[in-house]
Parts: C-alpha cells; sequence; structure tokens
C-alpha cells in the first residue's frame, strides 16, 4: 500500500486532471436533492466536497487534500481504501453480489467467526444489522425477550443511533423530539472533569456514579429493568474514559438484580482504543455487545450484536422476530474478513495503540501545557479529545463562534477535523503515521495560538 504520509498535504494526488467544475456540479446537486442528517436543510449551506482518499489522506475533485482526523464519523479504522479491503469487495461483488439472509453463505459465516474471535469466551454467535442504530436496536430486543422486561436504562452522555428505541436510549439532545419508545430511563455516569457528584478524584466519581446508579435501579423497579446500555467509553459525549472500578461495578449491579449488560462498541471497538474491543482495556464481561464503524470501516455498512450461548440458547426452538434484508450482506462480509485479517496481519491494532501512548499522549498533553484554552486531555489509542474552555478555573465551555473559527482554519491548513460542542475529537485512522501525528498536532498547535 502506497505510504499517504508521502502525498503533499495540497497538491492533487489522482490521475484525474483537477478541475473545480466537477466540485461545482456536486454541490448543485447535493443542494438540490439530497437531504441531509441532523442538518437544517437551507440557510446559505455550502456542502465540504470529497472526491477520493487514500489511508489517511482525502480530498476534492480539484485536488486540494486534507489530513483525516476525523476518519469520517470515527469509523475509519483501517483509513480509506485500503488495497486488501477494496480487492475483497470486488472479488465477493464479481462471486454473489447478495444473497437473502436465511441462506447459508461461506463469506458471512467467515466474517462471525473473525468477530466472535475478538470476543470474550461463550460469544458464539453474531446477529448482523446494517450498522451501529439497528444493531443497539437488536441488543434491546434480545434483553427484553431473554428476560421478560421491558425498560432500558442508558446514560444521558451517550448516542445509540437514530432508530425507534436506540435514539430514545441515546442520552444527548437528539432524543427529545424524537420520544415514542416505551420503556426507557437514563441516568448520569462517570465524567470527573464536569462531575455531577461534587467527587475530586477518580475513586470518588466512580463510588458517587455507581451509588447514583444503584438508585436509578431501585427507584425505576429492578424487576421492570431488561438492560443497562452503555458505551464502554462514551465517544461522541466526549470520549469519557470511565474510572477504575466503575465497569466492574455496573457489572456487578445488574448482577445483583438480574439485569443484563449491553456494552455498545460501536464507536470504541475494533482498533480504535488500541484494543480489538474497547472491554478488553476493562475487567468486565458484558451480557451482549454491539458493534459496526470499524468491524470493516464503513466500506460497506455493517453492523451487529455478538451473543453469548446463554442468550442465543433461547431460541433454539423459539423463533427470534427480528430481521433485515440486508442481514449479513456478502460484500460487507468480504469487507469485514479483509479488514480484520489485514488489521491483524499488518498489526494496525497495535500501531493505534502504539501511536496513543508514544505520540498522541504527550503531544496532546504538551499543547494542554501551552494554551489554557484547553481544559483538559482525555482519551487512548487513536480516540482523544481536547475539551475547551474559556475559563480554566470555572471550566466555562468556548461558545459556538470559537468552535467555528477553529473548523475553519483547520480546514484552511488542510486538516479534516471533527469538532462536537466544545470539544475537538482527535481521532485518526488506526494506520496513522508518527510523521502524521506529528503534522496534526502542528496544525493544532498553529490555530489554538490564533484564540
Amino acid at each position: 500500500m502506497p505510504d499517504p504520509a508521502e502525498t503533499p498535504r495540497r497538491t492533487p494526488v489522482t490521475d484525474q486532471k483537477p478541475t473545480a467544475d466537477l466540485d461545482e456540479l456536486t454541490v448543485d446537486l447535493d443542494l438540490a436533492h439530497v437531504f441531509h442528517s441532523w442538518s437544517a436543510q437551507g440557510g446559505g449551506r455550502t456542502p465540504f466536497v470529497l472526491a477520493g482518499g487514500l489511508g489517511t489522506r482525502v480530498w476534492d475533485h480539484f485536488g486540494t487534500t486534507y489530513l483525516d482526523f476525523s476518519s469520517q464519523l470515527v469509523n475509519l479504522n483501517i483509513g480509506h481504501q485500503h488495497p486488501a479491503v477494496v480487492r475483497a469487495i470486488v472479488e465477493q461483488a464479481g462471486l454473489l453480489a447478495t444473497v437473502a439472509p436465511a441462506t447459508a453463505n461461506l463469506t458471512r459465516g467467515q466474517a462471525a467467526s473473525r468477530i466472535v474471535a475478538r470476543a470474550p469466551d461463550g460469544f458464539h454467535k453474531v446477529f448482523f444489522t446494517n450498522g451501529g442504530a439497528d444493531a443497539n436496536e437488536n441488543a434491546i430486543r434480545l434483553a427484553r425477550l431473554h428476560t421478560g422486561r421491558d425498560k432500558i436504562l442508558s446514560t444521558y452522555r451517550s448516542y445509540h443511533g437514530n432508530t425507534g428505541a436506540a435514539i430514545v436510549a441515546t442520552g444527548d439532545w437528539r432524543r427529545v423530539p424524537n420520544e415514542f419508545a416505551r420503556g426507557h430511563a437514563h441516568f448520569f455516569g462517570p465524567y470527573l472533569y464536569r462531575s455531577d457528584f461534587w467527587a475530586t478524584t477518580p475513586e470518588q466519581e466512580c463510588e458517587r456514579a455507581l451509588r447514583h446508579l444503584e438508585r436509578v435501579i431501585v427507584s425505576e423497579g429492578p424487576s421492570g429493568i431488561a438492560a443497562v446500555l452503555l458505551e464502554t467509553i462514551p465517544g461522541t459525549a466526549g470520549v469519557l474514559l470511565p474510572p477504575p472500578g466503575y465497569l466492574p461495578g455496573v457489572r456487578a449491579l445488574c448482577d445483583r438484580y438480574g439485569i443484563l449488560l449491553i456494552l455498545d462498541e460501536v464507536m470504541a471497538g475494533f482498533g480504535r482504543t488500541g484494543s480489538w474491543l474497547a472491554l478488553d482495556l476493562y475487567d468486565v464481561v458484558p451480557d451482549l455487545i454491539t458493534f459496526a464503524k470499524g468491524v470493516n470501516s464503513g466500506y460497506v455498512p455493517a453492523g451487529g450484536v455478538i451473543i453469548p450461548d446463554s442468550i442465543a440458547n433461547d431460541f433454539d426452538t423459539t423463533v427470534f422476530p427480528g430481521g433485515l434484508t440486508y442481514s449479513g450482506h456478502p460484500l460487507a462480509m468480504a469487507a469485514i474478513v479483509a479488514a480484520l485479517d489485514a488489521m491483524e496481519s499488518e498489526g494496525i491494532v497495535d500501531n493505534a495503540a502504539r501511536i496513543g501512548r508514544d505520540v498522541l499522549a504527550p503531544g496532546l498533553a504538551e499543547l494542554a501545557e501551552r494554551h489554557p484554552i484547553i481544559g483538559e486531555v482525555r482519551g487512548v489509542g487513536v480516540f482523544w479529545a481536547l475539551e475547551l474552555v474559556a475559563d480554566r478555573a470555572t471550566r466555562e465551555p468556548v461558545g459556538a463562534a470559537v468552535m467555528a473559527k477553529i473548523k475553519a482554519e483547520l480546514l484552511a491548513r488542510g486538516l479534516l477535523p471533527f469538532l462536537a460542542e466544545n470539544r475537538i475529537h482527535v481521532v485518526p485512522p488506526c494506520v496513522v503515521t508518527d510523521a502524521e501525528a506529528a503534522e496534526a498536532l502542528s496544525i493544532y498547535e498553529e490555530v489554538l495560538s490564533l484564540l
């Protein structure tokens, strides 16, 4: 695979002659016909055009390139256009482009076997979905069917997808106009920097967050609660690493009250944290695991639920009342097999761990020392956030105008960022090199120096 680090930042990288005409056509077609998610559709919106990519770089039709430190939606773990994954998709398309989900297919079986090989002991089945939202949707369904209970508990600082139950399980503002599903309640998870529990140490935050969760369980009625649904590491909410002991503590509470624990690994899984699954970093085994995004880097939409024998066995003689036309789609399955095999053979997960430990952790800490606007740096692997504040003493978040300026200045310097609320999420592909990480750190330094 060509080294993307050798690609100049702002020069054409395709064989096609650079032209602004295709960018203009793309914008015109987008404005005329494409209805975008989480967006007002008018108001002078100017779409951001991307035409191609390779590794950690993307470019428009004119040839302007960007270092992709967003991984698109924090899903491009193996990078753009990895040749092994592209080749696998093409080969599968030539053999069998689609097949009904009830049919046995070798590629689907191989994908499932690769996934369960990275799961804890006792997990031997995978229910494939089209993405992370319907993975969480079906995990909730499984939990309700297995327990005979209805209610799902999840945190306010969370995102679980935009389907019926998944969006109501989501804790942030996006659930409010979409609350049409029944049986959901929310609680506060740990977040020491902005503690809801007046904690000053990780130990206090853990203890008090667990006490709060137990109070919610008791108050909601444990006999009616099917599952606690948690992102192992909340991603969109701010890369909120749980304090030591928290996830095992949640596991113990679930066991005490006969509640299932679902861990959402949609964003954190398959290399993002420098481990195959984020739960590998913590002493916890859930009852169900959901995944998507990094399992094949989104080359073809795919997600799923990893199911232990204790739950899968419920449906040996009972029909599971769920299904999707494209469950286990052959092109997506081929992409999973190729992506996971390449990540293992090329040491891509290890690279993510090393980059996080040796480059991003010290580099981002140095940025925080020089720039008071950075209130906190937190993360692991290639999964980091810079929380920006107007005042370190009060921890008042910076406003939207500051974030808009940061985004514009980063783009102007050839870095494609992921921004959320008052945070810069530092989330490059797992294949990022030392040189590319250093380049990004230099750009962050440049932009923060303007504020």
